[in-house]
């Protein structure tokens, strides 16, 4: 026999039993989701992956997903006893500067990352870093060297690459004192910020050095016709060609160079010849071109970072992507690495506090020695010029890592 106030009662209490483990059952699910989420990091990464800088943007992105394998495959970035696996959030601004600032808002405000990289080149990076100060959110730049980007008064910008100036004056000194009948120098730059920067502080350090600087021009970004400037260069019989821009305005440019029969006993580009697949492209034609850039895979560092020595990441790059890295995938993959060592120190996935890590950062890496100036930018390197010499380049300065001599004729 039933009792009709127990039975009532018990079916009253049911679905309030149910709604309890309903709450309950969601309660633990929010709590292990957001277990989940706090044990990655996540690296907000907005790249030109398409547009006519996707294959700098590739060169970044094979950077990154390097470090984050080898951080990965060692339990993650220790923080306070805890290990935290690494997530890159990837976004396409399609070479384009004013959608690269649009997506990094994103990334902060809707993707949720702790931590930024910068995009390619100098000026989306200075765009950009307007967004990173905003927000207090700590951004690496792998490819900034212009000035223009650290003079804003920034705290939460770093930078790998060293200024321009440490590229154009160890290679002009190269070439007076190799090449002293040359006199006559012509420069030709992408109007964009760092190639159009770096081609300035090379009519500096040319005039320095008592150089005459007999033209000097830009182009227009996406220029696909150069022969009435070369034209125009090759009447004045300049002895130095210097040309400014990326990897397809710089094959561009010296195929219009080769069309034309413009010839020089130097010809200088920065910064395609620092990369294998622009001297596979180029084939006969980058012989003899010389260049600079921030890293040489020839370096000797034992680092205190994830990767060691410089001859250890060379070996994790050859086997994960079968090809020689260049200074922009190193950079890239020492930024993170970079990240790594300031967050382990800092014991906190605090911005504040990591950024107060990479102000005071001042480590050797496989890249280099890292130390960052007052202005955020790296003062601590000696960058590399080299020149291309059977299809390969060679190391000409500085001493330490010297592989060759310079070589004059360019055809």
């Amino acid at each position: 026999m039933s009792i009709p106030g127990k039975s009532a009662a018990r079916a009253a209490g049911l679905p309030r039993l149910l709604l309890s483990l309903i709450v309950a059952a969601g309660c633990w699910q929010f709590s292990a989701a957001q277990a989940s989420a706090e044990d990655v990091i996540r690296f907000g990464a907005p790249l030109p992956l398409t547009g006519p800088l996707a294959p700098e943007a590739v060169k970044q992105q094979q950077g990154y997903d390097l470090w984050a394998e080898q951080a990965n495959k060692a339990g993650g970035i220790s923080v306070g006893g805890k290990k935290y696996k690494v997530e890159i959030i990837y976004t396409d601004y399609q070479s384009n500067t004013p959608r690269a600032v649009q997506t990094t808002e994103q990334m902060i405000t809707q993707d949720n990352v702790n931590f930024l990289f910068a995009p390619f080149g100098s000026g989306a990076t200075k765009a950009v870093s307007s967004v990173s100060e905003k927000y207090k959110v700590p951004l690496i730049a792998p490819t900034a060297s212009s000035a223009q980007v650290y003079d804003q008064g920034y705290k939460y910008l770093f930078g790998t690459f060293t200024p321009n100036d440490t590229l154009t004056t160890p290679l002009t000194e190269i070439i007076k004192a190799k090449a002293p009948e040359v006199k006559k120098v012509a420069i030709l730059a992408r109007n964009d910020l760092f190639p159009l920067a770096i081609a300035q502080e090379m009519e500096k350090s040319a005039k320095a050095n008592g150089f005459e600087v007999v033209y000097f021009e830009k182009y227009a970004i996406n220029t696909l016709d150069h022969s009435a400037t070369l034209s125009q260069m090759k009447s004045l019989a300049p002895q130095w060609i210097f040309v400014t821009g990326y990897t397809n305005d710089l094959l561009l440019v010296r195929k219009q160079m080769v069309d034309q029969q413009i010839k020089a006993p130097v010809v200088t580009m920065i910064a395609g010849p620092a990369y294998p697949d622009f001297i596979e492209a180029a084939g006969q034609s980058a012989e003899n071109l010389s260049s600079a850039a921030w890293w040489h895979p020839a370096e000797q560092y034992a680092g205190k970072d994830i990767f060691g020595s410089t001859s250890n990441f060379v070996k994790l790059f050859r086997d994960k992507y079968k090809s020689e890295p260049d200074y922009a995938q190193a950079s890239a993959a020492v930024c993170g690495a970079i990240f790594q060592m300031a967050i382990e120190r800092a014991g906190s996935l605090d911005r504040d506090k990591v950024r107060d890590e990479l102000a005071k950062f001042d480590t050797v890496t496989f890249f280099g020695p890292v130390k960052f100036g007052s202005n955020g930018q790296i003062n601590s390197l000696e960058p590399p010029v080299f020149q291309i010499q059977g299809a390969k380049p060679v190391v000409l300065s500085p001493q330490a890592i010297k592989q060759g001599e310079f070589r004059l004729g360019v055809n």
